[in-house]
C-alpha cells in the first residue's frame, strides 16, 4: 500500500446503523488510544451519509486514519446497491479523507474498470472472505492478483490448526505482496495477532464497548495491552496454550504480562485444538514455529506421544502441561506439581499429613502423585469409582466412599472436581460436614466457591485456586524463557482478568485454564 508506512497495526472495525453512533464510538476509541478505523458504510441505514461522518471525524482528529468499506449483500455485506453505486460511495469516502477503501474481489472481477477508478483517489484493498472454510490459497492468490490493488485481504474460516498455518504461510510464499490475513472464529483467532508479527499490514479489532463486525474480533484494548500487537515484529517468539475449550483461559493475560515485565520479545496466544487435531497442531507448532506451549484439557495425556522427551514425574502421572523445544526436540514436563505443592508448603508440613483428594482427573492425579512423593498420607474419593480406585492404588493411597470420607478427619482437603465453578456456582462436593482443617479448592472462578464459604463457616482455613494457577504459570514461564518469573505481576494480571473480562466465563481446574 502506498500509505502502509503510516498505518497503525490495529484497525478498529466500526459498524453501526447511524453516523451519530459511529462517531460516538470512534471518539471513545480515540480517547482509549486507537487511531485507525474501518467505517463500515454498508452497516449504515443511510450509507450515503458515511462520507460526511468521515469528514467530521477528520476535521476533529486530522491524525486519525480511516478505511472505508461498503460490502454488498451478495458478498456477506449489507449494501443492496449496484457496483456502480458501491464505487460511487467509496469515491465520496476517499474525497472526504479515507486513506484506503476495501472492495470485495467479486466486485473487482465484475466491474474491473469501475473499481480500478478508486486507485486514482486512494489506496485500494481487494478482499476475499470465506465463511465456510479455507480454500486452496495458491489458486486464490492467482485469482486475486489479477485485480490491480494496493493491498490484498484474505479472510478465511479455520476448521483445524493446519488451516491457520496455510493462511499465515502466504506471507512467506508471497514476498513483497502487501497482505492482510485473518481467519475467523475461535480456531482462527491466533491469526489476528500473529499475522502482524509475520509482516502483514495490520489486523482488525472490535471496539472496547461494542461488538465487532466479524467472528473472533477482540477489543482494541486487549490487542494492545494483552497481546502487544503494535510492538510485535518478525523476531517475536511465539508461545501459547492448547486446549478445548480455550476462550475462557486467562493464561494469555498472565503470560503476556510476564513477558512484558521481563522485556522478553515474545507473545502468548491461545490455540483451540479440538479432539483428534493434535497431530495437525504439532505441524503448526513446528512450522510457525512455536518456542513453547502449555497444555490442558483434553490433551494433557495424548500430547505425550508427540514428544521426544518427558520428565519422569510427568511420565508417572501420565500427563504433561508444559512443552518446549530444545536442541530441535520437543520436551515435556508438568508444572502442576509445583503449583500444587508450593501453596501447601506455606500452610502445612506435608510429610505424614493426612490429605483427602476429591476427584480423579488430571488435577487430582497430579496432587496424588506429588503428595505421595512428599511423604503425605493420601486418601481419595470421587464419583468415578474405578478411576479413583486405580489412582489410589498407583500412589499407595486409600480409596474412600463419599460417606466414609465425610465422617473422617484430615489435615487437608483438596477439592479437584468441577463442582462450584462458574456458571454453576451452587455446586458443592460436601453438602454437610467438610472433613478437612485446611480446605484447598482448586477452582479459581469464582475465588470464593460455595465449598470455601461453607468451610469458612465451619471454622476451616481456606485456600482458593489462584495461587496454584499463578505458580504453575510461573514455573512454565521460567522454562520457556529462562527468566525469573515476575510472580506479583502475574498474580495481578490474573486478578484483573478474573475481576473484569472473565468474570462471566467458566474456569478450569487444569493448569492455564
Amino acid at each position: 500500500m502506498r500509505n502502509s508506512s503510516r498505518l497503525p497495526r490495529i484497525c478498529v472495525a466500526l459498524g453501526f446503523p447511524t453516523t451519530k453512533q459511529l462517531l460516538e464510538m470512534a471518539e471513545r476509541e480515540i480517547e482509549n488510544g486507537s487511531s485507525f478505523f474501518e467505517f463500515r458504510l454498508d452497516f449504515l441505514d443511510a450509507p450515503e451519509t458515511g462520507a460526511e461522518a468521515i469528514r467530521q471525524l477528520l476535521q476533529r482528529h486530522p491524525d486519525v486514519k480511516l478505511l472505508a468499506t461498503c460490502r454488498r449483500h451478495q458478498n456477506h455485506g449489507r449494501f443492496n446497491g449496484s457496483i456502480d453505486e458501491q464505487v460511487a460511495l467509496l469515491e465520496r469516502a476517499a474525497a472526504a479523507g479515507a486513506i484506503a477503501v476495501d472492495v470485495e474481489i467479486e466486485s473487482a472481477e465484475s466491474a474491473p474498470q469501475t473499481v480500478d477508478r478508486l486507485r486514482n483517489v486512494t489506496d485500494l484493498i481487494v478482499s476475499y472472505h470465506s465463511y465456510n472454510g479455507t480454500p486452496p490459497l495458491e489458486k486464490l492468490m492467482i485469482r486475486m492478483q489479477r485485480a490491480p490493488a494496493d493491498g490484498y485481504k484474505v479472510v478465511t474460516t479455520a476448521r483445524k490448526p493446519g488451516d491457520l498455518l496455510r493462511l499465515l504461510s502466504l506471507v512467506k510464499e508471497k514476498p513483497g505482496v502487501p497482505l492482510i490475513l485473518l481467519s475467523m472464529g475461535e480456531i482462527g483467532f491466533p491469526s489476528r495477532v500473529l499475522s502482524v508479527k509475520m509482516g502483514c499490514l495490520y489486523s482488525y479489532a472490535a471496539p472496547n464497548s461494542a461488538q465487532g463486525t466479524a467472528p473472533g474480533q477482540i477489543s482494541s484494548e486487549k490487542m494492545r495491552a494483552v497481546y502487544g500487537v503494535e510492538k510485535l515484529n518478525r523476531d517475536t517468539a511465539i508461545f501459547g496454550l492448547i486446549a478445548c475449550p480455550v476462550k475462557h483461559s486467562i493464561s494469555p493475560q498472565i503470560h503476556n504480562r510476564a513477558l512484558q515485565a521481563r522485556r522478553v520479545n515474545g507473545v502468548y496466544v491461545p490455540f483451540l485444538v479440538e479432539t483428534g487435531q493434535l497431530k495437525d497442531f504439532m505441524q503448526l507448532a513446528n512450522d510457525l514455529p512455536l518456542k513453547g506451549f502449555n497444555v490442558t484439557i483434553p490433551h494433557k495425556q495424548k500430547i505425550l506421544r508427540y514428544l521426544d522427551a518427558v520428565d519422569p514425574i510427568a511420565r508417572r502421572i501420565g500427563a504433561v502441561n508444559t512443552v518446549w523445544k530444545k536442541a530441535g526436540k520437543w520436551r515435556g514436563t508438568t508444572t502442576d506439581v509445583a503449583g500444587t505443592l508450593k501453596p501447601l508448603k506455606d500452610k502445612v508440613k506435608l510429610r505424614g499429613a493426612r490429605f483427602l483428594i476429591a476427584g480423579s482427573g488430571g488435577a487430582a492425579r497430579t496432587a496424588a502423585f506429588a503428595l505421595s512423593d512428599a511423604g503425605a498420607q493420601v486418601y481419595l474419593t470421587g464419583r468415578n469409582v474405578d478411576k479413583v480406585r486405580a489412582l489410589a492404588k498407583a500412589v499407595n493411597g486409600r480409596y474412600l466412599l463419599h460417606e466414609e470420607a465425610e465422617q473422617e478427619d484430615f489435615d487437608v482437603l483438596i477439592h479437584a472436581t468441577p463442582l462450584g465453578m462458574f456458571p454453576h456456582t451452587d455446586g458443592i462436593y460436601f453438602q454437610n460436614r467438610i472433613p478437612g482443617d485446611l480446605v484447598f479448592d482448586m477452582v479459581y472462578n469464582p475465588r470464593q466457591t460455595r465449598l470455601l464459604q461453607e468451610a469458612a463457616a465451619q471454622g476451616k482455613v481456606c485456600m482458593d485456586g489462584l495461587q496454584m494457577l499463578v505458580e504453575q504459570a510461573a514455573e512454565s514461564f521460567q522454562i520457556f524463557t529462562g527468566e525469573e518469573p515476575p510472580r506479583s505481576a502475574m498474580e495481578a494480571a490474573a486478578l484483573r482478568a478474573l475481576e473484569t473480562d472473565y468474570a462471566s466465563l467458566p474456569s478450569n481446574l487444569e493448569n492455564h485454564g
